[in-house]
């Protein structure tokens, strides 16, 4: 049973993040090389911009923004699964080898595959989610004990060394291509969002659309699966079979988001644990914050690398890197 005053603690928090998401959009929507000045902003979206506002909003600036929400959404919930499955708060799609996966398929797929623009990008979360699943099966069963289950620790020193195995592996698929391919691989291992068109938003919502309701519909489950083994097939829960199902969901949540916004770590780390941190460890009640927070860390993220610097700006992958790699160090020393 959940206190009554939890209750309206989360949904303050929800309702706090959701206006500070909403204002972050509107900051970005107004600064940076392709803008719309903000007094302008409210018209142009009511349609009564100039031609050129209207561009800008809508052909530059909104699709970058929505697929950078959408993945950050998706990444934060599959390191919330993760970490829930794992048991191992230090769980990430981009530490344990599920983003680097789903980038070799993505690389092999753009360098190798002739394919029209727009099958290219509706196709590239199921190529992505081909490679992510791909990784995150041999790197569960190198870690894997019959004695001693899965081992927390074991399983993320076997994702790290998955991860840059494969990129090693890229790098040796890319070594060959051309100039103008190999930039492109490039900039997606660093993390840049390059998807920032809406044929890419419509191919990543239907994965949220769907995996959100399940997730939060497997609260319970996760709940449950963050207990010992002995506890959990006690009372009674198919754990094998929840495993499968959510590691599942939480690879096509992680390969989907990288496949259009490239190699970014860490966002799946840092949400679930501030999520965590405000309302506690219940899946029903963290889960919602930690999809904002994903969001919001993402966009932010990626506002602060396209405007601090050069044309081309940092990408948000190395910025969240930025963040998260000391928060990782911080919760490596305190666990």
């Amino acid at each position: 049973m959940i206190r009554n005053e939890l209750l309206a603690r989360q949904r303050t928090i929800v309702a706090s993040l959701i206006f500070l998401l909403i204002g972050t959009l509107i900051v970005g929507m107004g600064i940076g090389s392709s803008s719309v000045s903000y007094d302008r902003i409210i018209p142009t979206l009511l349609g009564h911009g100039s031609f050129k506002d209207e561009f800008v909003l809508f052909s530059v600036r909104l699709p970058r923004m929505i697929v950078t929400m959408l993945s950050g959404m998706a990444l934060a919930l599959s390191g919330s699964i993760l970490q829930a499955v794992t048991r191992n708060d230090l769980a990430d799609p981009g530490i344990v080898g599920i983003n680097s996966g789903a980038g070799v398929a993505v690389a092999v797929f753009f360098l190798y595959v002739p394919v029209d623009a727009v099958s290219f990008a509706y196709m590239l979360p199921l190529v992505g989610f081909a490679g992510g699943f791909l990784a995150a099966v041999l790197i569960y069963l190198f870690a894997y004990s019959k004695t001693e289950g899965l081992q927390p620790l074991k399983l993320v020193l076997t994702g790290t060394g998955f991860s840059m195995a494969l990129s090693g592996l890229m790098i040796i698929v890319i070594s060959s291509t051309d100039r103008q391919k190999f930039d492109f691989i490039a900039k997606w291992l660093a993390g840049n969002i390059w998807g920032t068109d809406w044929p890419y938003i419509y191919a990543l919502l239907p994965w949220l659309i769907l995996l959100v309701p399940f997730v939060l519909y497997k609260s319970n489950v996760l709940n449950l699966l963050s207990l010992s083994e002995h506890v959990t097939v006690g009372i009674g829960v198919r754990m094998q079979r929840e495993r499968l199902l959510l590691m599942i969901a939480a690879v096509a949540l992680a390969s989907s988001a990288v496949s259009v916004t490239g190699g970014i770590a860490f966002i799946g780390l840092m949400a679930p644990h501030i999520a965590k941190s405000l309302v506690g460890p219940r899946h029903q009640l963290y889960v919602p914050i930690s999809l904002l927070l994903g969001s919001w860390l993402l966009i932010v993220a990626d506002l602060i690398g396209h405007n601090i610097a050069g044309p081309d700006g940092i990408p948000a992958g190395v910025i969240a890197a930025l963040i998260g790699a000391p928060y990782f160090a911080y919760l490596l020393l305190k666990k």
